[in-house]
């Protein structure tokens, strides 16, 4: 029981806790976001050796370290894109005559660099990873990839939940790129290839040999892919995700900010 558990609170706690930490540093003032990004560039230079060595490190202990250094890798691009580093080219508000492809163009154009680092940094991890006999960190960064993207997505495309009280003020402009509604053509596709996903991980978790570096790699990649899928929920309830994460949030109302309430 405790061999199944620990993946999946590790996961959950770390998922967590680096959410929280990114939306608390991101909250505080624009004057720190370079000191902010500094730190995380000095943690991300050990999370990639990380990643080089959780490929040959026998057991858990590769699965633990692997997964860890994906989710510092990942963390860190948020960070700069969350911090304004690394946007796009578009910084201003949708136009109000964008429809169509030229509204997804102008949207496109609002997160090019970053998303072109993501796909950068993907092909990067996957690289280390695959190739090795612990590939925790190259699935753990697709997975994180594949759900993100799926969530822009509906988000441009309609949803309840836009979350935009996420947003720090300098992105605010990304909100107009938005469009809430009840639901849009691509959510239902999205929740099904989100549970193919899902159990295939499990079942293939299940078929594992318990206390092996497989199965606490599907654990820990399963867990990601189970928080991806009920985010996406969320994101068509009449509640939000915003209560798990007050505490992230306080240091935009200790500065006078607003908060989502």
């Amino acid at each position: 029981m405790a061999t199944t558990a620990a993946p999946i609170l590790y996961a959950l706690l770390l998922w967590w806790f680096s959410t929280g930490a990114i939306l608390f540093l991101d909250g505080l003032p624009r004057s720190t976001h370079r000191w902010s990004m500094l730190a995380a560039t000095v943690l991300v230079i050990p999370a990639i050796f990380g990643l080089i060595h959780a490929g040959s490190l026998p057991g858990a202990a590769g699965a633990y370290l692997g997964f860890t250094a994906a989710l510092l890798i990942w963390g860190w691009i948020e960070m700069s894109f969350l911090m304004g580093f690394v946007t796009g080219p578009r910084r201003s508000d949708c136009p109000p005559d964008a429809r169509g492809w030229r509204r997804f163009i102008c949207a496109f154009e609002t997160i090019a660099h970053h998303e072109l680092l993501l796909v950068g940094t993907l092909v990067g991890v996957l690289w280390i990873s695959l190739g090795a006999d612990n590939a925790v960190g190259g699935w753990t960064f697709l997975a994180l990839w594949l759900m993100r993207l799926s969530t822009k997505l509906n988000i441009f495309l309609g949803v309840r939940n836009l979350n935009e009280g996420w947003l720090p003020e300098h992105l605010g402009y990304l909100a107009s790129y938005f469009s809430r509604r009840r639901m849009n053509p691509l959510f239902p596709f999205s929740i099904a290839a989100s549970l193919l996903a899902v159990g295939w991980v499990f079942a293939a978790a299940i078929a594992a040999d318990p206390g092996s570096a497989e199965f606490a790699a599907l654990l820990l990649v399963g867990t990601l892919l189970t928080l991806g899928l009920l985010e996406h929920v969320f994101l068509v309830l009449p509640i939000t995700l915003d209560g798990l994460f007050r505490w992230g949030f306080r240091s935009r109302t200790a500065i006078g900010r607003q908060a989502p309430p």
